[in-house]
C-alpha cells in the first residue's frame, strides 16, 4: 500500500526529480501530492503521511513556513528541503520539531525515498513510545500509590502525583537530587535514621522491603507511616541502571490496627485494662517476680450491692459510678501497677514489686476508703462500700489461673464476712468456695427434686394465749447433709437468681397448707411469708402474688408478707408502687427484724405496714440490757400510736414473756411458745393450742 506524500516547492526542477525518485521507488512507491504554495499545502495535510517542505515558497518564507505547518498537523513527519545558503534556517526549523533536512541539489533516486521511509518509521515509532509513556505516566498518577524511581547513582528521576503530596517535593524539584533528600524516612521507635531501600535494591540487586515501623518525614516535616518495596530497574543487557520504589500511606490503618488492638485489651466503658491484658501482664509479672525474687499481689474487688443501684436507678448512673470507681482506684496504686475491669461490677488491683504483704493490705485499706466517700453522679449521691480478696506471689500460688481463681475465693469470703472489707486467701476458703458451688448446683435442682419444704412457727397473742398468726420458714431436706436451715442457702440462692422460683415456690405451698388447715376445720389465721429484697425488686411481682392468691383461693387478707428494712430502703421508690399494688389485693405487709436498720423510722410513714417485728437481738437480753428494754418499749408505744400490730420475735424464756406482757406487748413468737414443725405436727397446735402464753 502506498503512502502519500505532500510536498510542498515551487522550485520546479527540483518538484520534478523528487516526484520521479519516490513515485519509481523501487523499495515503496509513494504518492506524491505537489503543491508550490503553503496556503496550498495547508488544505492537502489530511491523510499525509509525511510532508516535504521548501522553507521558501511564495506565500512564506523562512522558519515561519515551518511553523505554520507545524502548527497545522504537529504530528506529520516533516523534511526540510534547503540550499547551502539557508541552511541555518532548516537547523531552526529542525530544533523546532522537524525530523530532518535535505539539500535539494543533493538528492537521488536511492537516497531521497530510503530517507523518507526513515522518517516516517521514526514518526511511527516516535507517536507510539509517546503514547506507551503517556500511558505509563497517566496509570502511575491514578494509582493509590506514590512511585519514585532513581538512576544508579541514587539521583531522583521520576515522582508521580502520590509521590509529590508525600514527599512534598514536585517532579521538577526533585529531579536530580539524591533520594535521601528527597525520600527521608525514620525508624517510629527510635527515631533513628533508616537505611534507604532503593540504595540496597541497587547493591543487592534485588526487591527489597521498607523498613519495618517505617516514618516518611515530608518536606514541611509532616509525618506519614508507609509500606512498601523497592526493585531494581534494568537495561536491555541487564545492567542495574537505577531503581524504582512503590510505597503507600498506612498512617490510616495503622491507626485504626493500633485502636482495634487498645480495643481488644481495654474495657469500652472504663478504659482500663481488660481481662486479656490484664492476664498478659499478670503472667509478665508473675516471670519477672520469679527472675528477681520478689513478692506480686493481687487483689479482686467486687462492689457491694452493685445490682441493686442498676436495677434502681438504672444502667446509665450504673456505668458512671463504675468510670468513678475506675477513677478512685487509679489514685490508690502506683503508675508501675495495674487497674483492670473484669467486667460487671468486679476489679482487679495489680501490685507489682511489694516488700511486705502488709503492703497490700495498706492498699486495699486505702481502696475501701476512697470508695467509701460519696459518688457524686447527677442528681444522686450514692454510697457504696466493697469487698476484696487478697492473694500474694508465689505463697498462693505459681501461675496466673491459679492467683485469680483463689483471689476470687478471698473476695467472696469478704463478702460472707460482712462486706466493706478485705481478706487475704486462706487454704480453707477453696474447700469452702468448692462446697459452696456445690450447695449452688444441688440447690438448683432442690424443687424438682421435692427437696424443698415448710415449717411453721405460731405467733401468740401474749394476753390470752392464743394463736393469731403463723409464720412459713424454708428448711431443705439435703439428701446427704440432712435438713439444712434457710441461713446456710438463702444468700446462695439470692447471689444466683434461684431465689425467685424459690421464693414463688414457698409462697404457693403455704397458701395452698393454709387452705388445708382451713378444710379441716381448724380456725382461720393469716400466714406469713418472708420476701426477699431480690423478690420485691423482680419485675411483676405483685402480679404473681395475686395469680397464686387466685390459684389457691387463700383471701388475700389471710397472707402477710414479711419484709427487712434493706428491702424496703433498697430503691424505695418503686417498693412504695409494689407495696401499694399489695395492699390493693388485700395482703397484709410485716417489717421484720425492726430496729436494727437506720433509716426505718423515715419509711414508716411512707409504706403502708401493718405490723413492726422487733428483732430477737433485743429480746434476748431484754431482762439484762436496759437499753434492749428501752428500745422494746419504745417500738410497741409507736405500734400502739401508729396503729400497726407489734411482735416480740425470739422469745424463749418466761422471763421474757412475763417483761413483755408488762410492757403490753401484744403478740410473741419464739421458741418458748413452739419450735417451728412440719405442717402435720403444726396442725395439732392449732387444734390443741400452745403450751407457754398468757398462763407463763
Amino acid at each position: 500500500m502506498s503512502q502519500r506524500i505532500l510536498l510542498i516547492q515551487d522550485d520546479e526542477v527540483a518538484a520534478s526529480s523528487i516526484l520521479d525518485a519516490l513515485r519509481n521507488s523501487s523499495d515503496l512507491p509513494f504518492e506524491v501530492d505537489w503543491v508550490r504554495r503553503c496556503s496550498d499545502g495547508l488544505e492537502r495535510l489530511d491523510g499525509a503521511a509525511a510532508i516535504l517542505l521548501d522553507l521558501y515558497l511564495p506565500d512564506s518564507r523562512g522558519i515561519a513556513t515551518f511553523e505554520r505547518l507545524y502548527g497545522a498537523a504537529p504530528r506529520v513527519p516533516i523534511l526540510i528541503l534547503t540550499s547551502s545558503q539557508n541552511e541555518t534556517t532548516a537547523k531552526l526549523a529542525v530544533q523546532a520539531g522537524a525530523q530532518d533536512y535535505l539539500f535539494k541539489n543533493r538528492l537521488d533516486a536511492y537516497l531521497l525515498p530510503k530517507a523518507v521511509s526513515s522518517m516516517i518509521e521514526r514518526a511511527v515509532n516516535a507517536e507510539a513510545l509517546f503514547e506507551e509513556k503517556e500511558r505509563a505516566l497517566v496509570t502511575l498518577n491514578s494509582i493509590g500509590d506514590a512511585v519514585v524511581s532513581t538512576d544508579i547513582a541514587g539521583n531522583v528521576t521520576y515522582l508521580n502525583v502520590i509521590a509529590e503530596r508525600l514527599t512534598g517535593w514536585t517532579q521538577e524539584e526533585a529531579a536530580g537530587h539524591k533520594i535521601e533528600e528527597v525520600f527521608r524516612i525514620i525508624d517510629s521507635t527510635t527515631r533513628e535514621t533508616s537505611q534507604n531501600p532503593m540504595a540496597l535494591a541497587i547493591r543487592e540487586d534485588k526487591t527489597v522491603a521498607l523498613p519495618p515501623n517505617c516514618v516518611l518525614i515530608r518536606r514541611d516535616g509532616v509525618e506519614a507511616a508507609i509500606e512498601d518495596s523497592a526493585a531494581p530497574i534494568h537495561d536491555r543487557r541487564g545492567a542495574v541502571t537505577g531503581a524504582v520504589m512503590v510505597f503507600h500511606d498506612v498512617s490510616v490503618a495503622r491507626a485504626l490496627t493500633l485502636k482495634m488492638s487498645y480495643l481488644a485489651q481495654h474495657d469500652s466503658l472504663t478504659d482500663l485494662p481488660n481481662r486479656i491484658l490484664l492476664n498478659d501482664r499478670l503472667i509478665e509479672a508473675i516471670e519477672l517476680s520469679s527472675r528477681h525474687h520478689r513478692m506480686l499481689a493481687v487483689l479482686y474487688l467486687d462492689i457491694d450491692r452493685f445490682k441493686h443501684i442498676n436495677d434502681s436507678l438504672g444502667h446509665v448512673v450504673g456505668d458512671r459510678l463504675l468510670q468513678s470507681v475506675a477513677r478512685r482506684l487509679f489514685t490508690c496504686v502506683r503508675s508501675s501497677d495495674t487497674v483492670s475491669r473484669q467486667g460487671g461490677d468486679e476489679f482487679v488491683v495489680l501490685l507489682w514489686e511489694m516488700r511486705h504483704s502488709e503492703d497490700a493490705a495498706v492498699t486495699a485499706q486505702k481502696i475501701l476508703q476512697a470508695l467509701r466517700e460519696p459518688h457524686q453522679i447527677d442528681q444522686h449521691e450514692l454510697h457504696i462500700t466493697a469487698s476484696i480478696g487478697i492473694v500474694i506471689y508465689p505463697d498462693d500460688g505459681l501461675d496466673a489461673e491459679t492467683l485469680m481463681k483463689k483471689a476470687d475465693f478471698a473476695m467472696y469470703h469478704a463478702k460472707d464476712t460482712g462486706r466493706d472489707g478485705f481478706q487475704f486467701f486462706k487454704s480453707e476458703m477453696n474447700a469452702r468456695a468448692i462446697e459452696r458451688q456445690s450447695l449452688e448446683d444441688q440447690l438448683r435442682h432442690a424443687i424438682e427434686r421435692g427437696e424443698l419444704l415448710l415449717h411453721y412457727q405460731p405467733k401468740v397473742n401474749l394476753a390470752t394465749g392464743g394463736i393469731t398468726g403463723i409464720e412459713a420458714l424454708l428448711r431443705w431436706r439435703h439428701p446427704d447433709q440432712g435438713l439444712v436451715a434457710p441461713g446456710q442457702f438463702i444468700t446462695i440462692a439470692e447471689e444466683c437468681g434461684l431465689i425467685v422460683p424459690i421464693g414463688r415456690w414457698v409462697l404457693r405451698e403455704a397458701c395452698l397448707q393454709a387452705q388445708v388447715w382451713k378444710a379441716a376445720g381448724l380456725s382461720p389465721v393469716c400466714i406469713a411469708v418472708n420476701i426477699s429484697a431480690v423478690e420485691l425488686r423482680t419485675p411483676g411481682f405483685a402480679a404473681g402474688v395475686r395469680a397464686i392468691l387466685a390459684e389457691t383461693g387463700l383471701p388475700g387478707h389471710c397472707l402477710e408478707l414479711e419484709l427487712t428494712e434493706s428491702a424496703l430502703i433498697e430503691d424505695s421508690r418503686s417498693t412504695a408502687d409494689v407495696l401499694r399494688e399489695l395492699k390493693e389485693i388485700g395482703v397484709l405487709l410485716a417489717l421484720d427484724d425492726f430496729g436494727t436498720g437506720y433509716s426505718s423510722l423515715s419509711y414508716l410513714k411512707r409504706f403502708p405496714i401493718d405490723a413492726l417485728k422487733i428483732d430477737r437481738s433485743f429480746v434476748r437480753h431484754l431482762t439484762t440490757d436496759k437499753d434492749d428494754a428501752g428500745i422494746v418499749t419504745a417500738v410497741i408505744g409507736m405500734g400502739d400510736n401508729l396503729q400497726m400490730r407489734v411482735v416480740a420475735e425470739g422469745v424463749e424464756t418466761r422471763e421474757q414473756l412475763a417483761l413483755l406482757q408488762e410492757y403490753g406487748c401484744p403478740q410473741g413468737q419464739g421458741y418458748y411458745f413452739s419450735r417451728p414443725v412440719p405442717a402435720a405436727e403444726f396442725g395439732n397446735l392449732l387444734e390443741c393450742g400452745v403450751t407457754g402464753g398468757a398462763a407463763a
